[in-house]
């Protein structure tokens, strides 16, 4: 009999984190600043999910949104993150790191995947803008991670559909391939039946109005490209409910 598929649910708060594991998600990956794509949570996030929730918590490891090349500093704050994050409790730690001519930057991945030890390692969408997606799986299994989030070179998992069933295929059992973005209630069957894989990565958010009842309408917190300033996101349980019971 194979193994239960699974369910990773991306949050950015503790809020999110608990709807979710309401949802009937198997895992969560915790982040920061979705609009960055996900960056590293702050400490008390990290520690106050991991004491509410009973699935399984992996932190994202990112210092800034941008590229996957890193400077010195960079680098050491991630070390220290990771240190962290196991200190926490973290099941896990999400991360990844390129050169400058786009292949896996294996120095460095050997590095932190050592200071992350014992905790799984999953190498996030920094593989989806790797040169070869090939040579970065090769390298990246010889370094012992356990997953590869993708959505095949793509925008989204169902335009990199046959990549992501060539990169399962190739993969066999040495490390998991898990697809993420673009992931819905309606083409979820279709991903499962056409890529071959048993782990998934899924956004499902849902907004509120925030609790501010004064408002001051010509201030804003963030740069130009903004989302609105009194309105929150958190994780739809009823959708991560739905997207379970379809691979179940």
């Amino acid at each position: 009999m194979s193994d239960p598929m699974i369910l990773e649910a991306c949050v950015d708060s503790v809020e999110a984190a608990v709807a979710a594991q309401q949802g009937g998600a198997d895992r969560v990956e915790l982040c920061a600043d979705l609009l960055e794509g996900g960056c590293t949570p702050s400490a008390g996030t990290i520690q106050l999910a991991r004491r509410l929730l009973n699935i399984r918590v992996h932190v994202m490891i990112r210092p800034r949104g941008g590229d996957f090349c890193y400077s010195e500093a960079e680098f050491e704050a991630m070390k220290l993150d990771i240190v962290f994050a196991r200190q926490a409790g973290a099941d896990g730690v999400v991360l990844g790191i390129l050169r400058e001519d786009g292949a896996v930057d294996v120095e460095r991945m050997q590095t932190l995947i050592e200071i992350a030890r014992p905790l799984s390692v999953t190498f996030h969408r920094a593989f989806d803008v790797s040169r070869d997606p090939y040579e970065a799986m090769e390298a990246l299994i010889g370094l012992g991670v356990h997953r590869i989030l993708t959505s095949g070179q793509e925008p989204s998992v169902l335009e990199g559909l046959d990549l992501i069933a060539g990169l399962v295929k190739q993969a066999g059992d040495r490390v998991i391939i898990m697809p993420g973005a673009g992931i819905t209630e309606r083409n979820l069957l279709k991903i499962v039946a056409q890529s071959g894989a048993r782990e998934f990565h899924v956004y499902a958010p849902v907004t509120f109005e925030g609790r501010m009842k004064y408002r001051n309408p010509r201030v804003f917190m963030g740069g130009e490209l903004r989302p609105p300033e009194y309105t929150l996101s958190t994780t739809d349980p009823n959708r991560i409910q739905r997207l379970v019971s379809a691979i179940r």
